[in-house]
Order: structure tokens, then C-alpha cells, then sequence
């Protein structure tokens, strides 16, 4: 197993070409083979298409495609309507997801009778909500119906999807409807559906329900157990905590399914819960008691990078233990997520493939490893003609092997081969109400609407036999195995600007080696406090500066975004050590001072240029920027280093120099960053260090020489700096950048998924205990919803680690100082009446706990709390425009968010919200550089938005000079023109 384990960590993040170099010769068949492939599986497709041309539902996804407007509507119709428990937002729902489609395009289209009637309700639905067909005859006719009949026939219209999908609500309903005679001969695999588990009582329960469907189901099925729905921090981060406790629980589970005579199989999910769950599994297996038990089973996905070590570590592991390891083997269906967070991440490369072909290809290659290997009993999970024809043709005459397939697809493909031939197929078969099934249903809608996708593809008429049964092997040698053009490393992703690069705080050894490092990391000296005259030195320094070209103090800034990655983990240390940030956050703040230096560099390059501006002929006008002289830039303790290194940037590479002034809490790393600007190339006194408190801070506002203010900090803070800018009449008038807090208020409707709600508000209110500019404040709840969030809030806070952030299991930290730590304290306690939770927390230290706190009405709470303190009010259906309108009239400006699936919901508050930053359907913290610039208006700061296109100008004097260029005599450009009339 440890060569096995070895390859996998080779493999995770390999360049795409260089992995599949071996499994393209394993997944080859040779031309004789390769016929006999291509002729079985045309008898497969022609079963195929004769299973799809009689069912409605195959013939309803066809129609109403992914690449089609009606088909999403449809995707998020289905995804959400169901969980809506009131009917004014189910209109809207219906209105906003019908209203604007085209359905009349798709009326008689279908083979099917049934398609072309949904497709007639779907028309008159439109009838009913649209705006645009007001008045139309259609709708007069049926008007006396209105918004009820259009409600109740899109409710039954998804829960007969919901039932297409689904085998049962229950065990029971799944095991009768498997005896119905369309199942014959086949076998399930039942799989309670539900989201993952985001409380220690959601694991109970999923729990109790695994455990009840084993007793329930029959000799020959089989259970599947997803290990993220019995514990709600199944994370690296907490890999000591949940991997004893998951190894306790699915013994328990595989015990139960001993005694019962039936199978297990522990689900594939995340690539970062790989290792854990091989852990997991593999201590399950090598109980004494579990010995003589062939039932445990393991999916592996063919579109990790893993995917052939994973097999070869299940073989490995029925050797050990003496028995056949029973492998599922899928495609794999989190493939856009996973692409998406490793972007997000900055991580090397992925740890899957990013074409189709290639997936194929691995999948084809591990499906003659499984084959080959003499511990693993195999199963094919495949909807594909052309794979199920390669196994058969590579197994022989063997029937010592099963397919599977998914219930609601691919019917039509094993029928004959079980009833006739004797192979063997399991229906992977969901169980589970009508609400559970959300996720899961919207899944299988995408997987089975992809544009790539065999299901698809074998839907559309426009696609023949020969594309649909194309040798996946010849494809990818036709690109060279290269990754996909369109999806970029994550280094790439900005185009010419480079992305920092992250670490993959997702992986086990990755962690421990960060953590270890940044523990061992000495802290940097104290740096002394500001002497001589700061202001002075840096105008002096100014003019050699402000005289080199732009692009060499562009090149400088490049120069410290590389310093800043080499010297990550000290910088990550000090961060940790002094502005109390957790691993996660102080690599993210890291990534972010990185990405400010690129991006403004990249600006300038591009948006300090001379400008020509057109005019009358004979003169010549040209704009160009220059530095205005010395800032002055006062950073905060929150983002010491991201924000303080930011305003620096900007002013910098606008040929401006500073006199930089940290909070009094976070020097070292203040001083730490000059260091690295001087190492990079930035001279002496170009930047100037002022350390110290509140009074070195007015003292360099005050001084009349300085050409500009940067301010990040408080509301109070800002305006004092803005009003000594202006007191002395004879000092000049000056700029005054400031970023300040605000109130910030994310707004939840009843179309909201209950459980991503519940996950950006914990990451969005209590990450970095709260210290952030943009952190949540104010939770604001549809009250048709609030009492099912709030107990699902309150258990998420439970299951929150607080403590030391050096502790890579650590969620919440400190506060940054006894101050802090004494008014949020303070303020917690006079309001312990309205609490509504409180997490818990140790007492020595400077620790507040995560605390949610009810209000009576949203107006009361009046200034911000900046720490781990949450308030929620509620407001009624049909009241969010007043209630935007609420929160607008508190002043405060900064960030807001919003959750709910309603399009047009999100348009109206986008209208209405007088907020720089608005965050729809996810959390509200962690603006990326030159993708989400960040700043507020009214109370919460000046603009321009940092990290924004904007932001350099205004450290930038504007000066034009306008010449004529006629004034020697004569229009020489003028007179040179061809066919002039003179």
C-alpha cells in the first residue's frame, strides 16, 4: 500500500499530458478489439435509443437542454422550488424562472405526447406570470385560475422529476418499487439522499437513517454511505477529531451490514477527503471482526489524476486483510467545483482532468486494472455504450464483475445484458423526500445535460453513431493530452498579470509542514519608534523617484510580489503570531499583498500612459499623470500587511513616496514588508517607516507638506483626518482616500438553500472572530424561514474550534487586544437577554465567543461591533425593497449580502442597495484583487474601490498640455491629406 500511497501524491497535481501518458497504452484496445467494441456497442446504442424514445422524462431533458435559457430556468426551477413554504415567493419563483423563456419554441417538438403537454402547462404558466403578455387573450382565458393552478401544476411537475430520480421516499417505497417488473433482475444500491452535515445533530440523523436502511434492505442490495453526512467537520483541518469518530461510526455501520448479509460502499467525494476516507476505510477493514465479511466497498472517480493508484491501493488493501474489495467506478460529479476551488486556491494545477476524453481514458484504464487485479471485485458505473462494450470485450467470458447505472438513467443499456446474458447490474438508487433530494437532483440534471456527456450526446439527433462511439484514446493523443484551452492554470488566470500561488492547506502533509514552519518561525524585532523628521526624508527622496518611468517602478512592485511569495512562511508567522490570524487567513492575507503589487504594477503600465485626446486639427492635446508628492498611509491592525502594502503600492508606482504608519498593534510586520521593498529595489526614504500610536498618526496628517492621505480604519478616524486636512486655510487642498466599516447586512428569502445559507454566514461572520471590514453584522431573515436557519445556525456554531490560531483545527481566534476584547465583552454581556446562541470558548485569553444575538426590529442596531458577534432580525414576504431601504438609512455603505434563487430578486436589491459590495448566493468576505475591488460609500469610506481599475488616478496629479502645432505657419498634417480642395 505505501507504493500505492507514494504514486497517489505524485499524481495529484501531475501535469495532465504527463499522467495520462501511461493510461492512454492501458486504455487502448487493439484494431481487432477495437471493432468488435465499436460493433457491440452500436447494438447497445440502438437499445438505447429505443429505451430513450419511450420515456418522456429522456425526451423532456433533451428538449429542454443546459445550453438552452428554458432548460436552466427549468435546473433552477427544480433546485429550488420545493424547499419555498410560502406562496408569494413561489410566485415569484414560478414568475421569474417562466416568465421571460421562450416555451412556445419548444411546443410540438417532442416525440412524446406528454413532453409536448408539460411544454403547453409551461406555456400557459408563462401566460399566467409574464409581464410581457398582459392582456393577451390566453391569459384573460384562464386568469380565473391565476397564480394557485400555476402554483400547485409547477409543484407537481417537479415532484414527478423529484420521483423520476428518486426510487422512494423511504426504504420501504424504494425496496417495493425495485420488485416492479422494469427492475427485473437488477439490484440497488440504496443511497439515503441529503446534503452533507453541517450540525453534530445532522450526523445523528443521517446516521440513524443509514442504520435503518440497513436493517430494512434486502439480501442481494447494497447501501452506500456518504462519510461528509455523519460529521460535520469531515476536514483536513480536523482530520484528528472526525477521522476516529468516522472509523467508529462506519464500524458500527459495517457490522449492522455484516449481520445483515448485505454490502457497504463508502461514496467518493471531495478530492481533498480522499486521503481521509482511505484512512478511514482501511482501518474499517482490518478489524478482526469485519474479517470474513466481503461486503465493504469503495468508489473511486475516474477523473481524479488518482484515480489508477486508488485502485491499485484497493487491491493492496484486499491482499492485506484477505478479501475482495468491491470498487465502484464512476466519472466522478464535482468536477466544476473542484476546478473552481483550485482556482480560487492558486494552486499548482488540478487534481483532475479537464477534458471529457481524458476522464474516458482514465476511466478505461482503471476499469482493465480492476480487471487485472485479483483483491477487487469490480463495478463499471458507466451510461456510456462504448465503455460497457470495452469491459465486455476485455473481461471474456467472465460474468465475475457488475455494471451500474443511476435510477432515472441509461435505461435501455444493461436490460438485455442481465436478462439475457447473465452480467449483473446494481441501480445506484437514491432514497429520500422530495426536500433532500435538491442537490442530488440538480446533480444528475447537469451530469446528464452536459454538452460532453454520452446521455446528451446520444439525445441529439445531430450527433451520429461514429462521433457518439469515437475512440476517447485517438482524442486525446490528437491534443497531446494537454489540459482543456479554456480552463487555465490557476497561475494563468488573470491572462498576463500571474496569480500568487496558494498552498494547499487541503492536504494533510501540506498542512502539518505549514503549520510546523510558521510555529518555528523567530518573531522580527520590535521596530523602533519614528524619529527625525519622516515627512522631510521622503520628500527628498521624492523627486528620484517620482523621475523614474513608470515601468521601472512597475518592475520594482514585481520584484516584491516575488520577495513576499519567497518569504511566505515568515511573513505567515508574524501574522499568526502577532495579528492572532489562523493559517488560512494569514495565507490569504500573504496572497493578497501579492496580488495588490501585480495588479498595480499591471495598471500602471497600461493606465499611466500618456493620453492623446482628440480636439480641432492643428493642435495636439496630451494627458498625462504624475505623482502628487508624499502620502502619508495609515493601515489597519486587521489586514496589516494586505492593506498596508496596498495603499503603499498605489502610491508608489504613481510616482508618489510615503510616509507608511502602521496600527500600534502590528509593526514587526510592517517593518518586515519595508525590508522586502528595500530588498526589491525600492531605495531609501522612498518609503519611510513611522511606527507608534494615535499621536505619530496626527502628527503626519497635520504636516501641511504632505500631498495625500490613505485611511484605512474607523468611521470617527476618518472624519478627524478629513477635518484637520482642512482647518489650515493656507495649506493645500489634498486628496483623502479612507476605507471604513459598516454595517453589514446579508438579507436570506425562503427560495435560499437553508445549508449554503448557514455556511457563508459562519464564514462571513465569524472567520477572523469577526475583524473584518466587510465580516457580517446583521443576518436579516425571511420569517418564513428563520426558525428552521436559526436552529441549523445554532448548531453550526457548535460545531466551531476557538482557540490558539497557530492550531492549523483552529476557526475562530483571539481578538487583536485587551481593549477589544473589553467592549465586545461588555457589549455581549448587556445584551445576554437577546441571545440566541453563544459558542463556546476558553476564558483565558483574548477570546469572545461566536454569539448570536435576536433584535426586535433591525433599527436597533446602530454601530458596528467588530468581532464574532452576529444580530438577526427577520422580515416579512413581500417586505425586501423596504427592508433594503431599512439598511440603506443606517448610512453605512461597505458590503451586503443576498441569497435567494430568484433572478430577478437579486436585479431589484442590486437596484436598491447602496453598498460598494454586494455578494449574491455566497459569503461576503474575501474580495480578490482586480476581480471584486473593494470599498464603500456614505459612512463606510471614500472611494475609489482598492484593487479596482480606478484606484490609481487618484494618487495621481492630472496635468495636460495642449499645443498648436500650426504656430511655425501652416497645417502640415491638414495639408498632406490627398483630395483636398484647395
Amino acid at each position: 500500500m505505501d507504493s500505492a500511497t507514494s504514486l497517489m501524491r505524485s499524481l495529484h497535481r501531475a501535469q495532465e499530458s504527463e499522467v495520462l501518458k501511461p493510461l492512454l497504452e492501458r486504455a487502448s484496445s487493439t484494431p481487432d478489439e477495437r471493432q468488435r467494441i465499436v460493433a457491440r456497442a452500436g447494438g447497445l446504442l440502438a437499445d438505447l435509443r429505443r429505451a430513450q424514445s419511450s420515456g418522456w422524462v429522456n425526451q423532456f431533458l433533451n428538449e429542454y437542454r443546459l445550453n438552452t435559457q428554458e432548460g436552466v430556468a427549468l435546473l433552477a426551477l427544480a433546485e429550488a422550488f420545493l424547499r419555498v413554504p410560502d406562496p408569494e415567493t413561489a410566485d415569484a419563483l414560478i414568475a421569474d424562472k417562466l416568465g421571460d423563456a421562450d416555451w412556445k419554441a419548444h411546443s410540438g417538438k417532442s416525440h412524446s405526447t406528454l413532453v409536448n403537454s408539460a411544454t403547453w402547462g409551461l406555456v400557459i404558466g408563462r401566460a399566467l406570470v409574464s409581464e410581457k403578455e398582459q392582456g393577451g387573450t390566453l391569459r384573460r382565458l384562464i386568469s380565473r385560475a391565476g397564480e394557485p393552478f400555476v402554483r400547485q401544476a409547477v409543484g407537481a411537475a417537479m415532484r414527478m422529476m423529484g420521483e423520476i430520480f428518486v426510487m422512494g421516499r423511504t426504504i420501504a417505497e424504494a425496496s417495493d418499487r425495485m420488485r416492479r417488473p422494469e427492475h427485473k433482475g437488477f439490484v440497488a444500491s440504496f443511497d439515503m439522499l441529503g446534503e452533507a452535515a453541517r450540525t453534530f445533530a445532522d450526523g445523528e440523523r443521517y446516521f440513524a437513517s443509514y442504520l435503518d436502511a440497513i436493517e430494512q434492505t434486502g439480501e442481494g442490495h447494497s447501501i452506500s454511505v456518504k462519510l461528509s453526512a455523519l460529521h460535520p467537520r469531515y476536514e483536513v483541518a480536523h482530520w484528528d477529531r472526525c477521522v476516529p469518530m468516522l472509523c467508529e461510526l462506519l464500524e458500527t455501520l459495517c457490522t449492522a451490514a455484516a449481520n445483515r448479509g448485505i454490502a457497504l460502499t463508502v461514496d467518493a467525494e471531495e478530492s481533498e477527503r480522499l486521503e481521509m476516507s482511505l484512512e478511514i476505510i482501511s482501518n474499517v477493514a482490518r478489524l478482526p471482526a469485519l474479517r470474513d465479511w466481503d461486503g465493504l466497498g469503495m468508489a473511486a472517480q475516474a477523473y481524479s489524476k488518482r484515480a489508477p493508484a486508488v485502485i491499485q491501493w484497493a487491491d493492496a488493501l484486499g491482499r492485506d486483510t484477505g478479501r475482495r474489495m468491491t470498487v465502484r467506478l464512476v466519472k466522478g460529479a464535482y468536477w466544476d467545483s473542484e476546478i473552481k476551488r483550485t482556482q480560487e486556491a492558486g494552486l499548482s494545477d488540478y487534481p483532475l482532468f479537464t477534458r471529457k476524453a481524458a476522464t474516458d481514458v482514465s476511466w478505461l484504464a482503471c476499469a482493465r486494472d480492476m480487471l487485472r487485479a485479483k483483491n477487487i471485485y469490480p463495478a463499471f458505473a458507466t451510461h456510456n455504450a462504448l465503455s460497457v462494450a470495452s469491459v465486455l470485450e476485455w473481461a471474456g467470458e467472465t460474468r465475475d464483475f457488475e455494471f451500474q447505472r443511476l435510477h432515472g438513467m441509461g435505461d435501455g443499456l444493461y436490460e438485455d445484458l442481465v436478462r439475457n446474458e447473465g452480467y449483473h447490474c446494481r441501480i445506484y438508487a437514491p432514497v429520500g423526500g422530495h426536500q433532500d433530494l435538491l442537490a442530488y437532483l440538480v446533480r444528475r440534471l447537469l451530469e446528464n445535460g452536459a454538452n460532453s456527456s454520452f446521455v446528451h450526446q446520444l439525445a441529439d439527433e445531430h450527433v451520429t453513431d461514429e462521433e457518439l462511439l469515437a475512440d476517447p484514446v485517438a482524442k486525446v493523443r490528437a491534443v497531446g493530452g494537454a489540459r482543456h484551452a479554456s480552463i487555465p492554470l490557476p497561475v494563468d488566470l488573470f491572462g498576463a498579470r500571474r496569480n500568487s500561488s496558494g498552498l494547499d492547506l487541503q492536504d494533510k502533509a501540506i498542512l502539518a509542514e505549514t503549520a510546523a514552519s510558521v510555529s518555528a518561525a523567530p518573531l522580527p524585532p520590535q521596530p523602533g519608534a519614528l524619529s527625525g523628521d519622516a515627512v522631510g526624508r521622503a520628500l527628498t527622496a521624492y523627486a528620484g523617484w517620482s523621475n523614474l518611468n513608470v515601468d521601472a517602478r512597475a518592475l520594482r512592485l514585481e520584484r516584491l510580489a516575488d520577495l513576499l511569495e519567497d518569504n511566505r512562511t515568515a511573513l505567515m508567522a508574524t501574522l499568526v503570531t502577532e495579528a492572532r490570524k489562523t493559517l488560512p487567513d494569514a495565507l490569504g492575507e500573504v496572497r493578497e499583498a501579492v496580488d495588490f503589487c501585480r495588479y498595480y504594477a499591471a495598471q500602471a503600465r497600461t493606465g499611466l500612459q500618456p493620453v492623446e485626446l482628440p480636439g480641432p486639427t492643428g493642435e495636439r492635446n496630451v494627458l498625462r499623470y504624475a505623482g502628487r508628492g508624499v502620502w502619508v498611509c495609515i493601515a489597519p491592525w486587521n489586514f496589516p500587511l494586505a492593506i498596508f502594502l496596498g495603499q503603499i503600492a498605489a502610491a508608489l508606482v504613481a510616482g508618489n513616496t510615503v510616509v507608511a504608519k502602521p496600527a500600534p498593534q502590528t509593526p514587526r510586520i510592517a517593518a518586515q514588508a519595508i525590508a522586502l521593498m528595500k530588498a526589491a529595489g525600492i531605495a531609501d526614504d522612498v518609503v519611510v517607516l513611522a511606527a507608534g500610536g494615535p499621536e505619530v498618526g496626527a502628527t503626519l496628517v497635520g504636516d501641511p507638506r504632505i500631498a495625500g492621505v490613505a485611511f484605512t480604519g474607523s468611521t470617527a478616524t476618518a472624519k478627524k483626518i478629513a477635518r484637520t486636512l482642512l482647518e489650515d486655510d493656507n495649506r493645500p487642498l489634498v486628496p483623502l482616500i479612507a476605507e471604513t466599516g459598516g454595517i453589514n447586512a446579508m438579507l436570506v428569502d425562503s427560495t435560499a438553500l437553508p445549508e449554503q445559507v448557514v455556511q457563508d454566514v459562519v464564514t462571513s461572520a465569524f472567520r477572523s472572530a469577526g475583524q473584518r471590514c466587510s465580516a457580517l453584522r446583521l443576518l436579516l431573515l425571511q420569517d418564513d424561514i428563520a426558525a428552521r436557519t436559526l436552529e441549523m445556525l445554532r448548531g453550526a456554531m457548535d460545531t466551531l474550534i476557538v482557540g490558539d490560531p497557530a492550531d492549523p483545527a483552529t476557526d475562530v481566534g483571539p481578538v487583536i487586544d485587551d481593549a477589544a476584547h473589553a467592549k465586545l465583552m461588555a457589549y455581549r454581556e448587556s445584551r445576554k437577554s437577546d441571545w440566541l446562541h453563544s459558542a463556546e470558548a476558553p476564558t483565558a485569553g483574548h477570546f469572545v465567543p461566536p454569539t448570536l444575538i435576536r433584535l426586535g426590529r433591525l433599527e436597533e442596531l446602530d454601530a458596528e461591533w467588530f468581532g464574532p458577534i452576529l444580530h438577526v432580525a427577520t422580515w416579512k414576504s413581500g417586505m425586501l425593497a423596504e427592508t433594503v431601504e431599512r439598511v440603506n438609512a443606517k448610512g453605512f455603505g461597505l458590503t451586503m449580502g443576498l441569497h435567494s434563487r430568484i433572478a430577478r430578486t437579486a436585479e431589484d436589491v442590486e437596484a436598491l442597495a447602496r453598498v460598494g459590495n454586494l455578494y449574491v448566493n455566497r459569503s461576503m468576505i474575501g474580495a480578490i484583487v482586480g476581480s471584486q475591488p473593494f470599498g464603500g460609500e456614505g459612512l463606510s469610506g471614500t472611494g475609489p474601490k482598492a484593487g479596482g481599475p480606478n484606484y490609481l488616478h487618484r494618487f495621481c496629479a492630472e496635468r495636460v498640455t495642449s499645443t498648436d502645432t500650426t504656430s511655425a505657419g501652416g497645417n502640415a498634417s491638414l495639408l498632406s491629406l490627398d483630395d483636398i480642395a484647395l
